[in-house]
């Protein structure tokens, strides 16, 4: 199974009027769905109860959980991540994450790179959050679309961590194959350089193991998808479910579980959702979890958790 993109960004997008129509069309159809359900809607209260039993809370990741950390985000207009590509002179946004281009052109990707890469940025409370419900164990697996790092950088441990997009942390010769530690090629692209591998005469390019579109996904995103039909609570954070296959996970638990949520807008998969325990909890998603955390009654445990981490941050 492939990355693929749900359309490119400045070619074939749907009109803001098509969207809010498409929209308005699903709201109906759930509001009719709901009526005829024998089952109430649940709301955020529901989701408290739930989340204070649950054991098998699987976590999807996207951009939006790292926006209070300084990243932009990829598809918000005039900030987003890709509006900002256009100082590039790429012939569209999405290119610079494109195999073909990216071996035409390497530059871009690298120039773009040394502000993605794990170091610049901390991580805020909805990473601890989720580190929360890992000390709670609660956390059966968390997927981030994230290449930030910032999931690893608030503990959460490797083994229920999915990098379903890639990670800085490794990189590999795109001719030989030859594996890198990311630190070892960290250096050249600070210093704008194309890191080149060190076999023999290869002299391929050494790039990060970050998923680019037509790329396979990492063997963990398959080794560890059967956690979607154990799930108790999904929680979607900050992503607005745009980009297959990591888009589907949303779609595989079941019926009767759970789906929360957590964005600064609605997506489709949830507003033409027929499932009575879906709950939308729209807004700044940083500032919501905090309040998820106070109704829980969680919050002195997430301070103590994030101010600790602030500490051994500082001794380092």
């Amino acid at each position: 199974m492939l990355l693929w993109k749900g359309g490119a960004f400045f070619n074939g997008i749907r009109s803001i009027a098509g969207q809010l129509y498409n929209q308005s069309r699903c709201l109906q159809r759930r509001f009719v769905s709901s009526q005829d359900s024998n089952e109430r809607d649940w709301n955020a209260d529901d989701v408290i109860r739930c989340l204070q039993g649950a054991r098998n809370v699987v976590v999807l990741a996207g951009a939006g959980i790292s926006t209070p950390s300084g990243i932009v985000d990829f598809r918000t207009p005039g900030t987003g991540l890709y509006y900002n590509l256009q100082k590039y002179n790429l012939p569209y946004a999405e290119a610079i994450f494109e195999l073909d281009y990216f071996f035409s052109n390497p530059k871009p990707f690298f120039t773009l790179a040394k502000d993605l890469y794990p170091g610049k940025y901390k991580p805020n409370v909805t990473h601890y959050f989720c580190k929360l419900l890992d000390e709670k164990e609660k956390l059966l697996r968390m997927y981030t679309q994230n290449i930030d790092g910032l999931e690893k950088m608030a503990g959460i441990p490797l083994h229920k961590l999915v990098e379903a997009h890639g990670t800085f942390s490794t990189a590999t010769c795109t001719t030989c194959l030859k594996a890198y530690d990311g630190q070892e090629i960290r250096k050249q692209i600070f210093a704008d350089e194309i890191p080149k591998c060190t076999v023999g005469e290869c002299k391929g390019t050494v790039k990060p193991d970050i998923v680019f579109f037509g790329e396979q996904l990492p063997n963990s995103f398959y080794k560890h998808v059967e956690d979607l039909s154990k799930a108790e609570v999904l929680l979607v954070m900050g992503s607005s479910l745009q980009v297959e296959p990591f888009a589907s996970l949303a779609e595989m638990v079941g019926e009767d579980v759970p789906r929360v949520l957590l964005n600064s807008e609605p997506v489709r998969s949830f507003v033409c959702s027929d499932r009575p325990r879906d709950v939308l909890i729209l807004g700044d998603v940083a500032r919501n979890i905090r309040d998820l955390t106070e109704k829980l009654r969680w919050k002195n445990e997430l301070e103590t958790l994030m101010r600790n981490a602030t500490n051994e941050t500082n001794s380092v």
